[in-house]
């Protein structure tokens, strides 16, 4: 397969949006209009259940993991890894603006990068997913949680694997970008006004 075919793949891929396809396949709505209109698995949770969001958590992931594993093999040359690297940013690109929505946002891409990273670098991934979870444990909010593992991923990659490496350089914009797409999050945790996680809402 020729690289730039597995870059267009991997956003495709990564574009399926597994939120909106459960809405209308289980409950026969469109989720960017229900609970927090957010297309990622803890919406999905609060207005359908954990069971459904548990599907779209894992398939989340999937789709930045299998790229990641699957094409850069593919590319056959002495640039694999950076390949690698590129078709998991394409694969959260696509989550994040998906081209079947008419490239609206489809989610804040922190499942699918934690899919993407668990492919690049499993143990810094699997330490920021523990500060995740910690983190949500005790404070409730998954938006915080998040925020805490962007910040954990780059510091744990760093510290395993290198600072000079493509995956910390990665590692650290994709951390930003989180940030980014959670910008309104953190205004409604600085107001005291972000929902905390366990709390459903159910679909009108």
């Amino acid at each position: 397969m020729a690289p730039l075919i597995g870059l267009i793949v991997s956003y495709l891929a990564g574009g399926i949006p597994a939120a909106y396809v459960a809405g209308r396949v289980f409950r026969g709505i469109d989720l960017r209009h229900h609970g927090s209109g957010n297309l990622g698995a803890t919406n999905v949770y609060r207005v359908m259940g954990w069971k459904i969001a548990t599907l779209v958590m894992a398939f989340d992931v999937a789709k930045g993991a299998l790229p990641v594993y699957v094409l850069a093999p593919w590319a056959s040359n002495v640039y694999t890894s950076y390949w690698a690297l590129a078709y998991g940013v394409a694969a959260i690109a696509g989550h994040v603006r998906s081209p079947y929505l008419g490239w609206k946002s489809g989610g804040k891409g922190v499942a699918t990068a934690a899919g993407v990273f668990l492919a690049l670098a499993p143990l810094p991934t699997l330490i920021a997913v523990g500060v995740w979870a910690v983190v949500l444990a005790i404070s409730g909010y998954v938006s915080l949680a998040s925020l805490a593992a962007a910040t954990t991923l780059p510091i744990a990659v760093g510290v395993i694997d290198g600072v000079r490496t493509p995956v910390f350089a990665v590692s650290v914009i994709v951390g930003l970008f989180v940030f980014w797409t959670h910008r309104g999050n953190i205004r409604r945790l600085r107001r005291g006004q972000e929902h905390r996680f366990g709390k459903r809402k159910a679909a009108a």
